[in-house]
């Protein structure tokens, strides 16, 4: 993972933050963008993103081609949530590396659920989907959404070399659009695209994130 960024590099946690104001949308209100319920909770907060990235989201599904849409898992996450879902896979990397330095344990963990002081969903600037045809069947994309290292063998990683052809081309085809939009991807996660926020930057080159940690309000 030399070539990778992962959210635990300190660079992440030193970019700054100029808060932007934008508010956070829910992207349940006019059916443009198909909602999976698979993360949703019950404020409704994985339904929503801040406003510029959901019309970036927008302008990157019009890229698709007919008959293809996104399918869209989770948005914005509660800090307290991001909190928790990092604190549980941190102690089973514990667990899996039991002589690993503090260091290590926050990057192997890292590579899967992002610091809470980090995270980028938590800032409303980040989306796990996938994509769907019109009636919203799933495509294949080589393994599940939020698939960990351990149980797909890194096959989450974008780039991973074992999926077949037809997954490859998924993956390759939401790259393009959500590239072409102003996303990154975060590489250890096929499904994870953000824009906004302190990894964006970073990766971007930005001197400070638009958006820092929100809730809703």
């Amino acid at each position: 993972m030399t070539d990778i960024i992962l959210l635990s590099d300190p660079r992440v946690a030193r970019t700054p933050v100029e808060e932007c104001g934008e508010p956070l949308a829910d992207l349940r209100a006019d059916g443009r963008l198909r909602m999976d319920a698979r993360q949703a909770d019950g404020d409704g907060s994985y339904a929503h993103l801040r406003t510029g990235v959901l019309e970036r989201l927008l302008q990157a599904q019009r890229r698709l081609p007919d008959g293809v849409r996104f399918l869209v898992v989770e948005g914005f996450r509660p800090p307290g949530l991001q909190r928790r879902y990092y604190e549980e896979y941190e102690a089973v990397m514990r667990t899996a590396h039991p002589d690993a330095s503090e260091a290590r344990i926050r990057e192997v963990t890292s590579a899967y659920i992002a610091p809470p002081d980090v995270a980028p969903h938590v800032s409303g600037g980040a989306v796990d989907l996938t994509l769907c045809t019109d009636d919203g069947t799933e495509l294949p994309l080589g393994t599940e959404v939020n698939a960990t290292p351990e149980e797909s063998a890194g096959a989450c990683r974008t780039a991973a070399p074992g999926i077949d052809a037809e997954a490859r081309a998924h993956r390759e085809l939401m790259d393009r659009a959500l590239t072409a939009a102003g996303f990154v991807n975060y590489p250890t996660e096929w499904w994870h695209w953000s824009f906004g926020d302190r990894y964006w930057a970073l990766v971007t080159g930005r001197p400070a994130a638009r958006y820092g940690p929100t809730d809703l309000g």
